[in-house]
């Protein structure tokens, strides 16, 4: 068991059981209180700040406890107090600069209304808490997200725009921000689509001697937008950082990805609703060559991936070789979107991703592993097991290949699907329910780069309607199925 604690409660999560079948309930005791759930997570409040408490768990007569200790109560820094106001019109990115630069220690408060604001930077050791109805508003003008700052995106190390909300900067080798927080019901709302393209045209001006330049190369770009495109601010960007808490806010609207952390370990997301419905490359959540990055009871509606694990594109991407390993996923809904995705930056390599207790039914790609054949790298000890989606993918694809291949094709290897429940259908962005295959385990055509010991056990394909269901294999070796049956 783990924990988050907070001032007056704390969130306890645990792994999935070896063994655990869907409809039995995990017991949490703590404070005389007794919570009865099928989730791996419980949230208790009402407890006395600083103080420790001893929670004991049990399921199947087996029994843990564990000691937990809230926060202190920590001096509060009200962002009115600084000359924030809000009316969804003033920009008050001074005003709320200054909240933050003097929180030592201690909580910046944004309470009830629209804080239009460009980019803020966090610092160590303070916490960001959102109230009810807080708004914290990114405008739609690009001047208000500078300067650029080093950072990654689609797998290259470059200059960005400044995200609405920055934390650490990047460097490979050192930890640059730690114990960072940001809580509370209130919203992070980006500048969405319309910022994006202000981008776009900015960019694409800034690089039109480049883009000349590449002429018919274009083609290998995923949309011609794709190259200016890079230069978009995320919404939250966690670089080189250790020890982040994100818990439940919404996170809404980036004019990209909406969470995207870099270099990066120890990040526990919790409670979030994340919404990008209609934006370009609007994913969820984004662990980046980081580790030890935890995301549980969130729902998504985005534009694109739910979830997303990168670790780097070729060339750049081989070089640093530095893996996403220890990421875990749990207890979570997509109900729009691509669902959760490994790749297609995955040059660095991919390790020890577990995802369980999801429902990803009502995506367009359900649980999807990816590369090109250019990536180099590996996606290995994949393990998904008691969640719901409407297929499962692990294949080569064709987009974002642009960039000097590596020596090797990429691997995938060493995964297990195991308890889960495939629809075969696929939600699509204009809200229907398509046919589609429900597992397709497309390796490389290259001796050694086949996809191997990839194992499916107690699989249910269908929404008991007689359909047919297609399973396609190809450039594969050692793939077991075991109780796998139509609804």
């Amino acid at each position: 068991m783990r924990y988050i604690p907070e001032e007056s409660g704390v969130i306890i999560y645990w792994d999935l059981p070896e063994g655990f079948t869907d409809g039995e309930m995990y017991s949490v005791t703590l404070n005389g209180n007794t919570v009865e759930t099928e989730k791996c997570h419980v949230h208790f409040t009402g407890l006395e700040p600083e103080t420790e408490y001893i929670a004991v768990w049990s399921y199947k007569g087996t029994r843990e406890e564990i000691t937990v200790r809230t926060l202190p109560v920590r001096k509060r820094v009200n962002v009115l107090d600084f000359g924030a106001v809000g009316d969804g019109v003033t920009l008050n990115t001074a005003a709320l600069q200054k909240a933050i630069d003097s929180c030592e220690n201690g909580v910046v408060y944004i309470p009830e209304g629209d804080y239009m604001t460009g980019s803020l930077f966090l610092h160590s050791d303070m916490e960001l808490y959102l109230e009810k109805g807080a708004i914290l508003h990114g405008t739609t003008e690009v001047n208000d997200y500078s300067p650029k700052i080093k950072s990654r995106f689609e797998g290259k190390e470059m200059m960005c725009y400044s995200a609405l909300i920055n934390i650490g900067s990047l460097n490979r080798d050192a930890v640059t921000c730690r114990n960072v927080r940001i809580c509370g019901e209130g919203t992070v709302y980006g500048g969405g689509r319309t910022l994006a393209d202000n981008v776009v045209s900015v960019e694409t001006e800034l690089m039109k001697a480049e883009l000349e330049a590449i002429g018919e190369g274009i083609k290998e770009y995923e949309l011609p937008q794709t190259i200016p495109g890079r230069a978009r601010p995320r919404l939250i960007n966690i670089s080189s950082s250790e020890n982040i808490v994100i818990s439940g806010i919404t996170v809404a609207n980036g004019p990209c990805w909406n969470v995207h952390m870099i270099y990066s370990r120890n990040i526990e997301t919790c409670g979030v609703t994340f919404r990008s419905s209609g934006v370009w490359n609007g994913d969820g959540w984004d662990p980046d060559s980081s580790t030890d990055c935890t995301i549980f009871g969130c729902e998504f509606y985005t534009g694109d991936d739910a979830v997303a694990i990168k670790s780097g594109k070729n060339p750049e991407g081989n070089v640093i070789n530095r893996p996403s390993e220890r990421i875990r996923i749990f207890d979570c809904k997509s109900n729009y979107g691509h669902g959760v995705t490994i790749g297609s930056e995955m040059s660095g390599g991919i390790n020890d991703v577990r995802i369980w207790n999801c429902d990803m039914s009502t995506s367009v790609y359900g649980v999807e592993i990816k590369a090109t054949k250019k990536r180099g790298g590996y996606v290995r000890n994949v393990h998904v097991s008691n969640t719901k989606a409407c297929r499962i993918l692990l294949h080569s694809v064709g987009y974002n290949d642009d960039g000097e291949g590596a020596p090797t094709a990429p691997v995938f290897e060493d995964c297990t699907f195991e308890n889960i429940e495939l629809t075969a259908r696929m939600h699509t962005q204009e809200n229907e329910d398509v046919d589609c295959e429900a597992i397709e385990v497309s390796g490389f055509d290259i001796p050694g780069h086949y996809a191997k010991n990839i194992k499916f056990k107690n699989i249910t394909i269908g929404t008991g309607d007689g359909r047919k269901h297609t399973v396609l294999l190809s450039c594969c070796d050692g793939i077991s199925f075991e109780g796998i049956k139509a609804k």
